[in-house]
C-alpha cells in the first residue's frame, strides 16, 4: 500500500515546481504596457485682462441672467485651463508678476490649469514687435542668454504653471534685435535657454512654442529641431490668417507629423455681431473678415468655436483649443476712446450676460 503522506508530499512539490516554471515564463515575456492614459484636452481661454476688468468693479452674469464672477461661469461650462499672459516690468503693472502671480494661485485654487504665456517684453509681443524689456536693453547675447534664463526659472519655481509659452507669437523671433530670426541661431539659444529653466525647475511643466498663423508654420518649426519643448501652438484669426478651415485643419496635422509634436489652436476668436459698445475701433467689423458659414450672431460665434473645437481636438496629436479676447468687454465706459477693440468678440453681450459660445467648453 502506498503511503498517502508521501504521495500528498510528491504532488504538493509538482504542483510548486509548475507553478514557479510558469512564473519564470511570464517574466521572460515583455511587460504588458499601461493602457495610455486619457488624453487631456485643453479646453482654455485667456482671460489676462480679468484682473483689470474686476478692478472696474463690473458685474458680469451667467446664461441664465444670474450675476456671476467669470471664472465660475466658465469653469461651470467646462473650462478648464487658464492662459495668462505676463510681461517683464508693464508701465501699470497689469500683466505684471504679482498680478499675473496672484491670478494664477486663484485659478488654481478654483481646480484650473495655468498656462503662461511670457512675451519677455514689457509689453505687446507679436509677430511685429518684440521689444526688449527695458532692463535688458543694453545686455550683450549671453547675459541676455542667461537673464532669460534666471527669469524663466524665477517664473517657474514661483508660480508653478502646467503650461508655459516660451515667447509669444515669435515668428520673426522674439527680444529683437539680437533674437530675431535672421540671427537663426541667436533665436535658437534663446528658446533653448527658456526650455532649460523650465525643464529644471519642473517635473511636470509642458513648454509650448507659438506661431501666427499656420500656412508658413512647417517651415518656421524645422528650424527648432534642435529645442526641447512638448506643444506647438498656432494663432488663428480668419481676418489675418484665411478662411480655409480644411487647410488650417490638414496643416495642424502635417506639423504633427513632422515634428512629433502635440498640436493645438493657442488663439482664436469671433465676433457675435458687428456692433459696438465703445468707442474705440473694432478689429472685426465687417463680413469680409469673417467665413460665410458662420454670421456674426452669437450662434454663428458658436458654431464657429464648435468646428475649431473639433479640429483642433479630434486627432490623436491635438491637444485642444483657447479661446482669446472674451474677458476684454468694453469695460471703461461706452464713451471710451482707449476702451476694448474686442467687445464684439467676447463671451458677453453689451449687457455682460454670458453668451451660448461658452458652451464650447463643455467636455462632451
Amino acid at each position: 500500500m502506498n503511503n498517502p503522506c508521501g504521495i500528498f508530499f510528491a504532488v504538493s512539490i509538482s504542483l510548486i515546481m509548475a507553478l514557479i516554471g510558469n512564473a519564470c515564463k511570464e517574466n521572460d515575456q515583455e511587460p504588458r504596457p499601461e493602457p495610455n492614459p486619457e488624453k487631456f484636452i485643453l479646453r482654455a481661454a485667456d482671460l489676462s485682462f480679468l484682473p483689470e476688468i474686476e478692478q472696474a468693479g463690473i458685474v458680469f452674469y451667467n446664461q441664465a441672467g444670474v450675476a456671476e464672477d467669470m471664472l465660475s461661469t466658465l469653469k461651470n461650462a467646462g473650462l478648464n485651463t487658464v492662459r495668462i499672459r505676463l510681461w517683464k516690468d508693464p508701465a501699470d503693472g497689469h500683466s505684471g508678476f504679482a498680478e499675473v502671480r496672484a491670478f494664477a494661485q486663484k485659478a488654481r485654487l478654483m481646480g484650473l490649469k495655468v498656462w503662461l504665456t511670457v512675451h519677455y517684453s514689457d509689453t505687446w509681443a507679436d509677430p511685429g514687435h518684440q521689444y526688449i524689456p527695458a532692463a535688458w536693453q543694453d545686455l550683450g547675447y549671453y547675459v541676455l542668454k542667461d537673464s532669460l534664463y534666471q527669469y524663466t526659472a524665477m517664473i517657474v519655481k514661483a508660480i508653478d504653471p502646467d503650461y508655459f509659452q516660451i515667447g509669444n507669437e515669435v515668428n520673426y523671433g522674439m527680444l529683437w534685435p539680437q533674437g530675431k530670426i535672421s540671427y537663426l541661431q541667436n533665436f535658437l539659444g534663446l528658446i533653448a535657454s527658456g526650455a532649460a529653466a523650465v525643464r529644471d525647475h519642473s517635473d511636470h511643466c509642458k513648454i509650448m512654442i507659438h506661431y501666427a498663423g499656420f500656412q508658413d508654420a512647417p517651415g518656421f518649426f524645422a528650424k527648432l529641431g534642435s529645442i526641447d519643448y512638448d506643444i506647438i501652438g498656432l494663432s488663428y484669426y480668419p481676418v489675418w490668417h484665411g478662411k480655409d478651415l480644411t487647410a488650417l485643419e490638414a496643416a495642424m496635422q502635417e506639423l504633427a507629423q513632422q515634428t512629433g509634436k502635440k498640436v493645438m489652436i493657442a488663439e482664436t476668436s469671433y465676433p457675435f455681431t458687428f456692433e459696438w459698445n465703445d468707442w474705440t475701433n473694432n478689429v472685426t467689423g465687417s463680413s469680409d473678415q469673417i467665413l460665410d458659414a458662420y454670421p456674426a450672431t452669437p450662434q454663428g460665434q458658436k458654431d464657429f468655436m464648435n468646428e475649431i473645437k473639433r479640429i483642433s481636438s479630434a486627432a490623436e496629436t491635438s491637444v485642444g483649443f483657447a479661446y482669446w479676447g472674451g474677458e476684454w468687454v468694453a469695460f471703461k465706459g461706452t464713451e471710451a476712446t482707449n476702451g476694448s477693440s474686442w467687445e464684439n468678440m467676447a463671451f458677453y453681450d453689451f449687457d455682460f450676460k454670458a453668451l451660448p459660445v461658452i458652451d464650447v467648453f463643455a467636455d462632451d
